[in-house]
């Protein structure tokens, strides 16, 4: 996979969706697919955040974008059904969906773990995810070639001691993906899930204070990956745990 390298502008005319597209990951991926001509849809939480990375996208020249302001934390199932309808008032379809918004919680043994922020987590990591993509398999539907990403971590593929809620949802956020792969397997959507591996992200320093974050790969760093999965020329493969450093440049 190091060997990837995306044509120029090979995301013209495609709409993606990002969420969790103000900091880190996220909005590295949605600068990098605009950079390739996508219309990049942000969404967020922040309004003001949203709007920075929206100046950032227009200031750079790449094609304008646009940005919903939703807080995954307490959005009840209308609100994404409304997302849907803006997207599809506005767009008509959607090309490619970035499921990268997340909440780590705490680390804590599950003996001893606040149910709040159980809760909390399973909402954010789990069930917004649920609702999004529900809500825009649809739109999805409408393109000739869909990709649908959801991330994904280490520990969600193995579990670890006190991780608890993140560890959780992220192997349930590994079957949400198998089972839309399975289900979605003759169509035009392309379902899989995405590890970025140890990133310099703020998630990474909250649940690894003693690192050094400067002997970790940035966002930008682990960006090929996430091209790939949205090309629809060299990317082929559904239902697959994809690890994101696999692609980085040696």
């Amino acid at each position: 996979m190091q060997n990837y390298q995306p044509a120029d502008n090979f995301l013209a005319k495609q709409v993606i969706l990002v969420t969790g597209a103000t900091d880190g990951i996220g909005k590295q991926a949605a600068l990098a697919y605009a950079k390739q001509g996508a219309t990049v849809i942000l969404l967020s939480r922040d309004t003001r955040k949203l709007e920075r990375v929206y100046d950032e996208i227009e200031a750079a020249g790449y094609p304008q974008p646009a940005f919903l302001p939703v807080n995954l934390q307490n959005a009840d199932p209308n609100q994404y059904r409304q997302v849907a309808e803006v997207i599809e008032k506005e767009f008509g379809r959607l090309d490619g969906l970035l499921h990268n918004a997340g909440d780590l919680g705490l680390l804590s043994p599950i003996e001893h773990f606040d149910e709040e922020t159980w809760f909390r987590v399973m909402q954010v990591n789990v069930n917004a995810q649920f609702l999004l993509t529900k809500y825009c398999l649809p739109l999805l539907r409408k393109s000739e070639n869909a990709s649908l990403v959801f991330t994904s971590s280490g520990v969600g593929r193995k579990g670890r001691a006190y991780w608890g809620a993140y560890s959780v949802s992220k192997f349930a956020t590994e079957g949400m993906m198998q089972v839309l792969a399975d289900e979605l397997e003759n169509t035009n959507i392309r379902v899989n899930s995405i590890n970025p591996g140890a990133t310099r992200t703020k998630m990474r320093a909250n649940a690894y204070p003693g690192e050094d974050p400067n002997q970790l790969p940035t966002p930008q760093d682990i960006m090929p990956a996430y091209l790939w999965l949205m090309d629809n020329q060299q990317c082929q493969v559904t239902g697959q745990a994809i690890n994101a450093q696999d692609f980085m440049q040696a």
